[in-house]
């Protein structure tokens, strides 16, 4: 029994019976992918590159989760950074939605990991082995074959080599040296997200490929709440190229499109962008370099597709950029970038804790009591600093720190027992007082409950 047919249109990566429908895109070489190729091995370049960047001695980015440290360019943020964490997630929202309003899914033709690695790194070594899209096609039919198993190993080889990059971020290039030179039961964990992360990445550039952008990523189904008829967008001019005629001879009362078909078949993700803009167009421009590589041999003039505003498009009257959701987007964004950098410049620089000793609150030992406490830094700066404690409004009290000072690494996090000493008679209940935690370069004062008898001597 045969699968049914689909009686209306279905996502251009299935047939009409449901089965596969592999996309093999033909390249035109036109000024917008030669920007593009610019700009990804740009993107490439930082990728492996900044894991090796050394800032102040330290990686430009290290992402190290087990120790719940974040190196961005020489400083160093902890996981109790909470708020700005919150205020960098909000401020990559409101970009990417002022991003949006003005170049449409610009960030996915151009900047998205997905496109980058699948149109720059992986399909250019696709047509090396495998030749032009009419040679692809015929190996599709066929099966296999000697070149798509070498480009599958080369693939392979490129996963595990990506899946190494990514792991820098997350342990650093000295620790991922170290792994790599010695046996995998050494280091099981990291070898284990290594080879998981080496399999996912070929499955995806090898066979998932356009489904991440037309199935999985979510970006494309919210784009239409995000685009307005003023945003950019890579659309095809109607009031030209309509009624379109065939072939190079235009009839007469015809437009400029000969319906040659070069859009589609350029298409990463198999649309017809004259069907207007739909979720699959991820804005790359490799339907306009076609058009205008056909445009130029018919000639007539170029832009029959293009980087224009769908009012602009239909109308023909150009539309300005700065309307009132862009200049909303854009205050709300400046408002919390301001706030991130003030936040961010105004964190202490160390996170100080007093805690209570374990046992008992106090002791009383003759005419003294005395309150074991416990403090506990964590040294937010970039040097390595010694903490000291001291009692600021106490006078009648001594303090006894035999594990004093705190000797901490930048970064670095540490704890130590002492007691405050004070007479029976100074101490009846509870004391507020007041202790300065530091060192020569800054201190800070920390508030504490010193506890006693109630009753008297």
């Amino acid at each position: 029994m045969s699968p049914p047919i689909a009686p209306e249109r279905v996502l251009p990566t299935l047939n009409a019976d449901g089965t596969r429908n592999r996309i093999r895109p033909r390249l035109y070489d036109g000024r917008l992918y030669r920007a593009r190729r610019a700009v990804a091995w740009t993107l490439m370049a930082l990728f492996v590159g900044l894991p090796l960047v050394r800032v102040h001695g330290k990686p430009a980015i290290l992402l190290d989760v087990l120790q719940r440290q974040f190196v961005f360019f020489g400083h160093t943020y902890l996981a109790t950074d909470g708020v700005l964490l919150m205020l960098l997630m909000l401020a990559i929202f409101v970009g990417v939605v002022l991003a949006t309003a003005l170049v449409g899914r610009a960030w996915c033709g151009w900047g998205c990991p997905q496109t980058v690695y699948m149109e720059f790194l992986f399909r250019p070594i696709e047509r090396l082995f495998e030749g032009s899209r009419e040679d692809q096609l015929r190996i599709d039919k066929r099966g296999g074959g000697a070149r798509r198993t070498l480009k599958n190993a080369v693939y392979l080889a490129l996963a595990f080599a990506l899946a190494n990059v990514f792991l820098a971020y997350f342990v650093g290039t000295d620790v991922l040296h170290r792994w790599m030179v010695q046996a995998p039961t050494e280091h099981a964990g990291g070898f284990t997200v290594v080879m998981a992360t080496t399999a996912l990445v070929f499955f995806d550039f090898a066979y998932f490929r356009e489904q991440m952008c037309t199935v999985i990523c979510p970006y494309a189904r919210i784009q239409s709440v995000l685009l307005d008829t003023k945003s950019l967008v890579v659309g095809y001019d109607a009031r030209r190229g309509e009624p379109r005629s065939k072939g190079r001879a235009k009839a007469a009362g015809h437009g400029d499109c000969i319906d040659c078909q070069a859009c589609v078949v350029s298409c990463p993700t198999g649309i017809d962008i004259r069907h207007g803009l739909q979720l699959e167009c991820i804005a790359c421009g490799q339907c306009a370099d076609a058009c205008d590589s056909i445009m130029h041999r018919i000639k007539k003039p170029s832009g029959l597709i293009r980087y224009s505003s769908p009012t602009t498009l239909e109308t023909g009257v150009m539309t300005s950029k700065l309307r009132p959701r862009v200049v909303v987007y854009a205050a709300v964004l400046t408002g919390l970038l301001a706030a991130l950098l003030l936040v961010g410049r105004a964190r202490p620089s160390a996170e100080v804790t007093i805690l209570r000793g374990l046992g008992a609150p106090f002791t009383v030992s003759g005419s003294e009591v005395a309150n074991q406490l416990r403090l506990r830094v964590t040294n937010r700066s970039e040097k390595t600093r010694d903490f000291q404690v001291s009692l600021v409004d106490f006078p009648e009290a001594k303090l006894v720190a035999p594990e004093l000072p705190l000797h901490l690494a930048a970064s670095e996090q540490g704890s130590a027992n002492f007691f405050v000493m004070a007479p029976r008679a100074a101490l009846h209940g509870a004391r507020r007082v007041q202790l300065r935690v530091g060192d020569a370069d800054s201190t800070e004062l920390v508030s504490y409950v010193l506890l006693g008898p109630e009753v008297d001597p």
